[in-house]
């Protein structure tokens, strides 16, 4: 054996228990009791959690928006993952008109692979169907490993925006390919008409970012794309889900057996919109904002309940400088938070007060996502699985800081927030990346993940 990890508490989302895990060449070889130890690493686990590594399926790494690039390269951002629990990343590269899908990925695929500190994936996001050209492409991509496409119902002006007629016809094509369509849902024409009155009465700080895309703006979108994937019966991935009406018309998608998934981040589940009445509220400028404590009590609710099937990071953070450039105007503060490093700690701190089980994140932060989006070795402690594991000691209390994150910002949200348990060691295919607060691994070891369709 290479890794023996002993005496720790295994955790799945189904149970817990007390075994060893046998590693060999990056894979999880056996579960149990008794192995030879000869040779072999061996990590005493006692008293700790053993988990598998989270996956963040949502992560805007080195990307171009807003007049600027994300703070964190791919290096930086798995590194932070790394640090965080997180043993894979999705990144969101952007097709433009003219590129194709596979062009467009593969050339982020090239920036990654000397930077990458642990395993990758994408999805594509699609705007521009290059006169259906990018609809041909679908099954090509998905034999590549790219088998989930998302769409944006907002950033009209920016040109990203997908109408309902695009939509559908990528919903249908990825159902025919064995993918999943990933949606952004705000109404564009609604936040513009906000914005404009706002500017012309004078009022530009941050909290008029939350005001100008508030619950129903969301709701409105969210309802169209369920609408959408109800009545041509295609699978649904909605991102980064924020507020209740919405939230509650996805649930009842889903309990009417339509294949509908729901997507939220930790930013919904503690901050909620008076954050941007802060005199720092430009730095929680993100999109879509946080909402109301009802929308934030909805969210909580629908995990607890099983409604919610995923947590990620819509990780995509910016220079306070660059923030600073909407001091006065939020509609140029650079639209994104950290949160990759945070994912896995603040969930499994959450579960260490009780408010829901370790089995419930490992469900969501690990095993889901590996599910849905085709992921095949990845998500569980199980034999022949990439032995992707998170050491977790639940008595360790942790205070994040910009000083002891791994990225490259030189801010965060996360500032000052405490928790009960953290991460002590992360190993990504049976190689130690994270070690009690330090990075040990190294760039260019992740590697990209070729995800299996669902045809």
């Amino acid at each position: 054996m290479d890794l023996i990890i002993k005496n720790g508490t295994i955790v799945t989302p189904s149970e817990s228990y007390v075994a060893d895990i046998a590693v060999k060449n990056g894979e999880i070889v056996a579960i149990g009791t008794g192995f030879s130890e000869e040779g072999a690493q061996v990590v005493d686990a006692k008293g700790k959690l053993v988990l598998p590594g989270a996956i963040d399926a949502h992560t805007h790494l080195a990307m171009p928006f807003g007049g600027t690039v994300s703070a964190d390269s791919y290096l930086a951002g798995t590194r932070a993952a790394a640090c965080g629990g997180v043993t894979t990343v999705f990144d969101y590269p952007m097709q433009r008109k003219g590129s194709g899908i596979i062009e467009t990925v593969q050339a982020r695929k090239d920036m990654c692979d000397p930077e990458a500190c642990v395993d990758y994936a994408f999805h594509c996001c699609i705007t521009d169907l290059n006169g259906g050209a990018i609809l041909e492409e679908f099954k090509a991509a998905v034999d590549y490993g790219v088998t989930s496409f998302k769409c944006f119902l907002v950033y009209k002006k920016e040109g990203m925006m997908v109408d309902d007629a695009t939509l559908v016809k990528i919903m249908l094509k990825a159902k025919e390919a064995g993918a999943i369509t990933n949606v952004h849902a705000e109404n564009p024409d609604l936040i513009d008409l906000n914005i404009q009155q706002f500017i012309k009465d004078g009022k530009t700080s941050a909290w008029y970012h939350y005001l100008s895309r508030p619950e129903y703006v969301e709701a409105e979108a969210d309802k169209r794309a369920v609408h959408w994937a109800k009545s041509i019966g295609a699978p649904l991935y909605l991102v980064h889900m924020a507020d209740k009406e919405g939230l509650e018309a996805a649930i009842a998608a889903k309990m009417d057996g339509n294949e509908i998934y729901i997507e939220t981040c930790p930013q919904y589940l503690e901050f909620t919109c008076d954050v941007y009445k802060r005199e720092d509220g430009r730095n929680f400028v993100c999109s879509p904002p946080m909402k109301g404590q009802e929308s934030q009590d909805a969210l909580w609710k629908a995990i607890k309940t099983g409604a919610i099937d995923t947590i990620a990071t819509d990780h995509c953070p910016f220079q306070s400088y660059e923030k600073d450039w909407g001091k006065d105007d939020f509609t140029k503060i650079p639209n994104g938070c950290a949160g990759v490093e945070n994912l896995y700690p603040y969930m499994l701190s959450a579960a260490n007060s009780g408010k829901l089980s370790f089995n419930r994140v490992v469900e969501l932060c690990s095993s889901n996502p590996a599910k849905i989006f085709g992921c095949i070795q990845k998500g569980s402690i199980t034999v022949g699985k990439d032995a992707d594991i998170v050491i977790y000691d639940p008595n360790k209390d942790f205070t994040i800081s910009v000083d002891n994150m791994h990225s490259d910002y030189d801010h965060t949200i996360w500032e000052g927030k405490t928790l009960h348990g953290y991460p002590v060691q992360t190993y990504v295919r049976g190689n130690l990346v994270y070690n009690n607060g330090d990075f040990i691994g190294k760039p260019g070891f992740g590697q990209y993940i070729k995800r299996v369709g669902s045809k």
